[in-house]
């Protein structure tokens, strides 16, 4: 008996489990082939990250090798989509294409020209959201307009019911191997990249479940406080998974939700709705992606578009280098460049440091960490620069984080400085803490001077700032 044959373009959904869009398809034809397209638009841009690149390869080696255990097939092809998928679909006699829906400008307009094509050819087109607890029209004002402040954002999201995931789809119907075409899938080198680092996470559904299943169980009822110190394994580790989507987000609320059943006191039960509420954030920078697109390009507050950044290149240099003379910083810079990875802790106090100390245009900041970051995700990323800049969706204006007094409450006995620093191993930590380092103990550790003085940089920027917006 023959069936009618589906494809499923996977992007953001590196996984079978809790896959919406595969699911369906599934219901539809036991004959659905898997396929992922390397988009040189991604991959030849100036924000791509090489960890991120090799995590990539590592979820779609896992992923094709599930398809393969359930009877399946996942298809590599290269090239633009709004070509090669209509000629897969094509080829195939594929008689519809599924995919999830997204939130970033280029996705949503190369969706729309690949749905285009399919429906020119006769061929059906399935969308849905899956990457959202809610999607977009679902969260909206009184007003039915989209949210810009978060808590009242949080108020309604967080009331709103959350679906349930659903199970890997059944064995896929096997295909004849004349039938199915491509290329193989290519190393990092292949693709341009170079990453032999140790990633964070190991890529792959399997690794994430487990990730999950390990913090559910364990740090997540700890969160409320240990997430702000980035010496302790106190956060999920999650975010990569989630980028990628080779963990279901409503698998990942289902955990929150069974944590919240077993948890044994009001601490645990307040951190556990700590860590939903970061889950609720994420969906807040999505949305806002979403109905204001122009993120991407500009700050959400439009007097930021003009404000006269120093946009000192030497000293943009030093902080990506983790060589600002400030410790916690250069902790911090130092894990971004060694790991693809910084803690959100720091990623906020180095953000603040560029921006209100440096006086730094944030998009500088904003790049360098998509071109180093495993987890860059535009959205993500955007938001939380944004917020930190003082240019984004955010009730308060100001918001400037002293480097000193973050690393004394955050990092008070100097384990992450002194990991990511071992130069200033042998410094005390009440030094350590301060930045309070002689001349000569940093010309003996090879530790350079601050290159700028916090209190008189963040006295320039509010008086710049003061002096901008009074215009």
């Amino acid at each position: 008996m023959s069936y009618p044959l589906h494809l499923f373009w996977h992007r953001r959904d590196l996984r079978l489990a809790d896959n919406l869009g595969l699911y369906a398809a599934r219901q539809h034809t036991p004959t659905v082939v898997g396929v992922f397209c390397f988009d040189p638009a991604l991959l030849q841009g100036q924000d791509v990250a090489a960890v991120r690149v090799a995590y990539l390869l590592g979820c779609l080696q896992a992923l094709k090798e599930a398809y393969q255990q359930r009877g399946g097939c996942l298809l590599m092809v290269q090239g633009d989509p709004r070509q090669v998928i209509p000629e897969v679909a094509t080829t195939l006699k594929a008689t519809a294409v599924h995919w999830h829906e997204d939130v970033e400008p280029y996705a949503r307009e190369r969706d729309r020209a690949v749905a285009a094509t399919l429906n020119d050819l006769g061929i059906a087109v399935h969308r849905q959201w899956d990457q959202l607890l809610h999607p977009p029209s679902a969260v909206q004002t009184q007003q039915g307009q989209p949210y810009t402040v978060y808590t009242p954002f949080w108020r309604n999201w967080s009331a709103l019911p959350k679906a349930a995931p659903v199970p890997p789809p059944p064995d896929f119907a096997p295909l004849e191997a004349a039938e199915i075409t491509g290329i193989p899938l290519p190393s990092i080198h292949d693709l341009g990249f170079d990453w032999s680092g140790k990633l964070i996470l190991a890529p792959g559904e399997a690794a994430a479940a487990q990730q999950l299943a390990h913090f559910s169980q364990h740090a997540i009822y700890e969160y409320g406080e240990q997430r702000n110190y980035p010496g302790r394994p106190g956060t999920a580790l999650l975010s990569p998974a989630l980028k990628f989507g080779v963990i279901g987000i409503r698998t990942v609320w289902a955990a929150s939700e069974a944590a919240l059943e077993h948890a044994r006191s009001d601490e645990a039960r307040a951190s556990i709705r700590t860590w939903q509420q970061e889950l609720a954030w994420r969906e807040f920078y999505q949305h806002a992606l979403y109905w204001f697109p122009e993120l991407a390009e500009r700050p959400y507050r439009q007097g930021f578009a003009s404000f006269p950044w120093v946009n000192d290149i030497s000293q943009f240099e030093a902080w990506c280098r983790g060589e600002t003379g400030y410790p916690i910083v250069d902790a911090a810079m130092r894990q971004l460049n060694e790991t693809g990875w910084m803690h959100n802790r720091c990623r906020m106090i180095v953000a603040s440091f560029l921006t209100k100390d440096l006086i730094i245009n944030p998009q500088w900041g904003e790049r360098y960490f998509m071109q180093r970051l495993i987890d860059g995700d535009l959205a993500a990323n955007n938001g939380g620069w944004q917020w930190s800049a003082s240019s984004g969706m955010d009730p308060k204006p100001l918001r400037i984080f002293n480097p000193m007094s973050q690393a004394q409450k955050f990092d008070p006995d100097a384990d992450y400085i002194r990991r990511w620093l071992p130069e200033l191993r042998s410094v005390d930590t009440p030094e350590l803490l301060s930045g309070s380092i002689s001349p000569l103990e940093r010309h003996r550790c090879g530790y350079p001077p601050p290159i700028v003085d916090h209190h008189l940089q963040q006295q320039r920027f509010k008086q710049m700032y003061h002096d901008h917006f009074r215009r």
